[in-house]
């Protein structure tokens, strides 16, 4: 039986077919809270989700989709990431411009909180992996228009930074959190940073953070929540 959260407010997931997004599903699944998609293949969010999930179809270029999607959503939690360097799935039109868009109709919406994937050295442009398209420009981006638009009275936002994505069930980590973007490399499980995002929709501390994360060492963990604890306002 899923472990419930006492949040019972609609959650639109952006990205929710790709690795991190689907684990995003999975733990808000886990937590009872109602969750919808937003995805270009319903077939594809079926065959991840079955019905346990409202889908909605568009692609993140299309503002009009976007607005249904975020339509009488209370939050957004965002794992978009681009898979290209140049059309759709490139840095500038899925992690910087389809990620603002997004934010922007969510905003326009009413949604009170907005969660979302970024990436350690966002904040220096000469890190090797800008060399995907600028894709941490494209990023760092992203995070500022989001912390202008959802750091205003009513709404909050949290921004997650992990290093190195792999796959491993969630909760199995020590963690290390940091903030200012001083971390250079490490790992982090997209399940714990899955679980980090859906526990900012109800952990007060996690409101208007940014920070880093990365694995520290194998050690259960009973629950990630007091994590946000270590960070500075």
């Amino acid at each position: 039986m899923a472990e419930q959260s006492g949040y019972a407010k609609q959650v639109l997931v952006a990205g929710a077919t790709g690795k991190t997004g689907s684990w995003v599903v999975r733990r808000l699944l886990h937590y009872g809270v109602p969750v919808r998609v937003f995805v270009r293949s319903e077939e594809k969010a079926r065959s991840l989700f079955g019905d346990a999930v409202e889908v909605v179809l568009g692609k993140i270029q299309d503002a009009d989709a976007i607005s249904r999607a975020v339509s009488g959503c209370d939050a957004v939690i965002s794992a978009l990431g681009s898979s290209a360097v140049s059309g759709e799935a490139s840095p500038h039109e899925v992690d910087r411009d389809g990620a603002i868009r997004l934010m922007d109709e969510a905003a326009k919406a009413g949604v009170r909180h907005f969660a979302m994937v970024s990436s350690i050295g966002v904040t220096k442009w000469y890190h090797p992996l800008n060399l995907f398209a600028g894709v941490l420009n494209m990023k760092f981006a992203a995070e500022e228009h989001l912390r202008q638009q959802f750091s205003t009275e009513g709404r909050s936002y949290t921004i997650i930074r992990p290093g190195g994505l792999k796959d491993e069930e969630p909760l199995q980590y020590r963690l290390r959190v940091e903030q200012g973007d001083h971390l250079w490399n490490g790992w982090t499980n997209r399940s714990d940073v899955a679980e980090l995002l859906v526990l900012s929709l109800w952990v007060e501390k996690a409101a208007n953070k940014t920070f880093e994360v990365i694995n520290d060492a194998p050690e259960p963990q009973q629950s990630l929540a007091g994590y946000y604890d270590k960070l500075s306002s």
